[in-house]
């Protein structure tokens, strides 16, 4: 097993989302620093997948959950604390995005955003915190995108999601801040994932243009030109879960090119 430090030794991690794109590359990051990892997602098919493609790399277990039933997440946490001791490391991830004009947006797709979105991120802390808080130490690290820090047309319910996201990082941050527990989010710009591929896709579908046309409208958002890497944003996500990122606390970091700044 080739590993990047031991600095995550002895460490649970926890990601939602985990079997593929940005939550797959973090449970790399991870296992690479010695964490132990629990992948966590609705397919149970892909997370086993994943599972066989990481073994290699260290301990990985799955757990089945929707992160928006909060008795699934409860159960699910507990079973992955039972196999390998309590989350020290949450990596909220799991995220849904569906496109809709605000008077197309109807109250059945705006609850299903928040609650995959933000509702997701409230449970899988609520499981996770009681076990870092009794350790004093511990880990939360929320996925929420450029679209918590600006404005997007025609996805507004996944923008309130976003941006409730980002509100509830700064305000648990400072409840546990002397606690030792450290609560941040990252923001990715357009990354290639299945949320962007989805993207392209509809932009087909509705404008007529090419899938490069549309895959380049969306990379043009970035001042690098480009789509930003699922193992970009994981860089920066195991970076605010490694001990000597201690300092870092209620942060809403960027991983977008300059996008916003």
């Amino acid at each position: 097993m080739t590993t990047l430090s031991n600095t995550l030794a002895g460490k649970h991690a926890l990601v939602t989302g985990g079997a593929r794109g940005i939550g797959a590359a973090c449970a790399r990051a991870l296992l690479l620093r010695g964490a132990r990892v629990t992948l966590a997602g609705r397919d149970v098919a892909a997370l086993l997948e994943a599972q066989r493609a990481m073994s290699a790399l260290g301990e990985v277990g799955v757990e089945a959950l929707d992160v928006a039933d909060e008795a699934a997440v409860q159960g699910a946490f507990a079973r992955a604390a039972e196999r390998f001791g309590r989350i020290d490391i949450l990596i909220n991830n799991a995220g849904q995005a569906e496109p809709a004009t605000f008077l197309k947006t109807d109250a059945a797709l705006w609850q299903r955003m928040l609650a995959v979105n933000l509702s997701g991120v409230f449970h899988c802390t609520q499981a996770a915190l009681p076990a870092m808080l009794e350790a004093r130490w511990g880990r939360v690290v929320n996925v929420a995108s450029t679209a918590g820090l600006v404005g997007y047309r025609y996805v507004s319910a996944y923008v309130a999601a976003k941006h409730g996201a980002v509100g509830l990082t700064r305000a648990l941050a400072l409840e546990v801040a002397a606690k030792g527990v450290t609560v941040n989010a990252v923001c990715p710009g357009y990354t290639e994932t299945d949320i962007v591929r989805a993207a392209v896709a509809n932009i087909v579908a509705k404008t007529g243009r090419s899938e490069e046309q549309a895959r380049a409208e969306l990379a043009g958002a970035n001042p690098q030109q480009r789509l930003v890497q699922c193992e970009e944003v994981a860089n920066a996500v195991v970076w605010l879960c490694l001990p000597e990122s201690a300092a870092m606390n209620g942060q809403a970091i960027a991983v977008a090119g300059g996008e916003v700044m």
